[in-house]
């Protein structure tokens, strides 16, 4: 195989690549992360006309949220006939200023950001022809496709704006199959076991990590002798980076440089809390991330994780398994504000959640709700426009007893996309989408 010599150890070091790899083979790991992006050479760090200091948190739902006893249409006798056994009454509700919806009372924190004006609601989003898999259904929302397939909306956009024009290394253009320069190799990172599809490009690859304390080098559990190659590598990289030119210690070297680099991320997420976080899972990812965003990592996107959501039996109305799951979304993400804000950090961050799908209008004999269709999403920062940005959709128009969509998710997704990380959404959705009016104009 034959190697660019461009692609140095001294290029790797300066692009200030931030990479650990579990893979069995370097080779491999080096051609997702570093032989697939050949800008590496080049040292970019900026792209202009791209805010460097803009940061998106994805929250994902998972199992299917049921929106209505989220958002609340406490007001609409229907919404009261449909779910005598588990809707939230109107008294309970949290109410929300200027609408006509509340939200269910495990979520009086977001009530809280929402009278701050650092919440956004977009009600009835959705797709057409929607699908009730639940695997299909993230599928599409993940790929922004409604055949669920292509790569992931934010790995397109980190191959269409961190990753350059599409030119190659002598800046003549190569075809759209052309490896293309990244403007920063740090350029996701996803809370989880494996990078959810929704971050994966075709060219730029995240980082993904359950814990920062097994993100590191585990060469010396293999095998004492890699250790203390790594140490002279971490105490004197460029003494050993000098040592040889052959291909095998390069790949090496590389490697291991990869990474000792995972330091980084183990001491900005070890680092003392800022505020008190709530003892659960999603706060503890989300504390991970606002550690991560106050040590000034230069990612541009995260990704989090919250499962439970698949309510079909004893859902509960104010209080039940629902319920809990609320209090534990509220009470973290609260607190994630909380700590952005005492960071400095909150005008930068753009946090937006989501789930596959609603549930039915109806309540089912057990006590829970089956799979639906449209439901709400979330935005906080003080960046977005603040309430209830449009109607709520109509309980007694349904398409077979599930709620028709009134706004197309991809057109929340071109508001982040042009609006806020100010990059180009047709491309990177594939068609033209209006903007949901999330941000506020500059």
């Amino acid at each position: 195989m034959n190697f660019n010599p461009m692609f140095t150890r001294r290029r790797f070091l300066t692009s200030g690549l931030t990479l650990a790899s579990a893979a069995a083979t370097i080779p491999f790991f080096l051609q997702r992360t570093a032989f697939g992006l050949p800008g590496f050479a080049n040292g970019l760090t900026s792209i202009p006309g791209v805010p460097d200091d803009r940061i998106l948190v994805v929250i994902q739902l998972a199992g299917g949220n049921d929106g209505l006893n989220t958002v609340v249409p406490y007001m609409d006798d229907a919404y009261h006939k449909a779910r005598p056994g588990i809707g939230i009454k109107g008294d309970k509700a949290v109410k929300l200023s200027k609408s006509n919806v509340g939200l269910h009372p495990a979520l009086s924190p977001i009530g809280d950001l929402y009278n701050e004006g650092m919440c956004a609601i977009v009600q009835g989003v959705g797709y057409p022809n929607p699908n009730r898999s639940h695997f299909k259904s993230m599928d599409i929302w993940h790929t922004a496709d409604t055949t669920a397939t292509g790569d992931g909306w934010i790995g397109k956009y980190f191959d269409s704006e961190c990753c350059g024009t599409g030119k190659g290394e002598s800046g003549k253009p190569e075809g759209p199959n052309a490896p293309r320069k990244p403007s920063n190799p740090q350029i996701g990172i996803a809370i989880g076991r494996e990078a959810p599809l929704a971050m994966r490009g075709r060219f730029a690859s995240p980082l993904s990590f359950e814990s920062a304390d097994l993100f590191r080098w585990n060469g010396q559990d293999i095998d004492k002798k890699l250790g203390e190659a790594y140490r002279r590598i971490a105490e004197n990289p460029e003494a050993a980076a000098a040592t040889t030119d052959s291909n095998s210690n390069f790949l090496t070297r590389t490697a291991l440089d990869a990474q000792v680099s995972s330091a980084t991320i183990r001491k900005a997420v070890n680092a003392k809390a800022r505020v008190n976080y709530p003892q659960t899972d999603l706060a503890r990812q989300l504390q991970m991330v606002a550690s991560m965003i106050a040590a000034n990592l230069s990612t541009r996107v995260y990704y989090v994780t919250m499962g439970g959501f698949d309510t079909h039996a004893g859902q509960g109305g104010e209080n039940g398994r629902h319920a809990q799951l609320l209090t534990q979304f509220g009470a973290a993400v609260r607190s994630f504000m909380a700590d952005l804000k005492a960071q400095g950090n909150d005008g930068r961050v753009l946090t937006m959640s989501f789930s596959e799908f609603g549930r039915r209008v109806g309540q089912n004999a057990s006590q829970g709700t089956d799979h639906g269709t449209a439901a709400p999403m979330f935005l906080f920062g003080p960046m977005i426009n603040a309430g209830v940005l449009n109607a709520h959709p109509s309980l007694t128009d349904l398409d077979a007893g599930d709620l028709k969509y009134t706004v197309d998710f991809r057109s929340v997704y071109t508001g982040v996309l042009a609006n806020w990380l100010k990059a180009d959404a047709k491309t990177i959705l594939g068609g033209h989408f209006d903007a949901a009016p999330v941000i506020k104009k500059a």
